[in-house]
């Protein structure tokens, strides 16, 4: 699942690159929790939890049925 999870935040990075931001894969647990870092100005961003949320969140979960949550590496 771990390459599934990479091969979908690779499609979300270009949205967070071009507002000078990025995500970073972290890891993926037995049960389906996928944990990522967001980096550049997406880290002190006050809407980063609508982003992993909202965004990167919907899309795994939509495309990797297997996932359940996805949470901000501290």
């Amino acid at each position: 699942m771990q390459e599934k999870v990479k091969e979908v935040l690779e499609k979300v990075r270009p949205n967070l690159q071009a507002d000078g931001g990025d995500v970073e894969f972290v890891s993926v647990s037995e049960d389906g929790v996928v944990t990522v870092k967001l980096t550049g100005s997406c880290a002190g961003c006050p809407m980063s939890q609508m982003t992993l949320k909202n965004g990167i969140e919907r899309l795994l979960k939509k495309e990797i049925p297997e996932v359940k949550e996805v949470v901000s590496a501290a």
